[in-house]
C-alpha cells in the first residue's frame, strides 16, 4: 500500500511491528486517508502525530504521522528483479561511465550469444555506452561493468536506498528512520 504522496498531504511513515520501515526507498508511505482507515481497522498503532485533526460531528483525532503495524510483516529475503531493482544495486549509474543520466538496462553478455534476463547478467547503462556496446561481448567492445552484477539482497538495496532520501522527511519520522546504522563517535 506504499504510494507517492507529497509532503502537504501529511502521508504516515508505516513501520513493521519491530518499528523498522517497511521499506526504505522508496520510504514505506500511506495517505493520511489510509493510515486512519487502518487505525479504525485496529492493523497498527499511533507511534507519533501531526499538529493537524481531522473532525466529524462526533470524533476528532490527530493524523498519524508515525504508525506500526500490529502484525509482523516478515520481509522477503530475495527482491523481485525489476528494472528499478536493478538501478537500485547499481545506484542509478551506469555501470560503463558512472553517469546517472538516461539510464536503461544492458545484458553483459548479449541474448542473442545466450546471455539470460537474469541479476548476474543485467546492470544499469546509459543510453551511449548500451549503443556503444550495443551486441557485442564485455572484451571485444572494450567495455566492463563497474562491478560484476550480483543478485542483491533485500539488505542490500536497503543500504543503497539510504543513499536517496525523498525529498521531504518529516521530523516526526526521524527516530524511525536509519536507526540501524553505525553512530559516529
Amino acid at each position: 500500500m506504499t504510494v507517492a504522496v507529497s509532503p502537504d498531504g501529511l502521508p504516515a511513515l508505516v513501520l513493521n511491528a519491530d518499528y523498522r520501515p517497511l521499506s526504505y526507498y522508496p520510504l514505506s508511505l500511506w495517505s493520511w486517508q489510509d493510515a486512519i482507515k487502518a487505525v479504525f481497522l485496529e492493523r497498527v498503532n499511533i507511534v507519533a502525530e501531526y499538529e493537524h485533526a481531522v473532525s466529524s460531528p462526533t470524533f476528532s483525532m490527530k493524523l498519524p504521522s508515525v504508525v506500526s503495524l500490529k502484525a509482523y510483516v516478515k520481509p522477503s529475503r530475495h527482491p523481485a528483479f525489476t528494472r528499478f531493482n536493478v538501478f537500485l544495486r547499481d545506484r542509478f549509474q551506469c555501470q560503463y561511465c558512472g553517469t546517472p543520466e538516461d539510464l536503461t538496462f544492458d545484458h553483459v553478455i548479449p541474448r542473442h550469444r545466450g546471455g539470460a534476463t537474469t541479476w548476474e547478467n543485467v546492470v544499469a547503462a546509459c543510453s551511449p555506452c548500451n549503443l556503444r556496446k550495443g551486441g557485442m561481448m564485455p572484451a571485444h567492445a572494450k567495455m566492463w561493468p563497474l562491478q560484476k552484477p550480483f543478485q542483491p539482497t533485500v539488505h542490500d538495496l536497503h543500504n543503497n536506498g539510504r543513499l536517496f532520501p525523498p525529498n521531504h522527511l518529516h521530523e516526526s519520522w526521524m527516530d524511525y528512520l536509519y536507526w540501524d546504522v553505525e553512530l559516529e563517535p
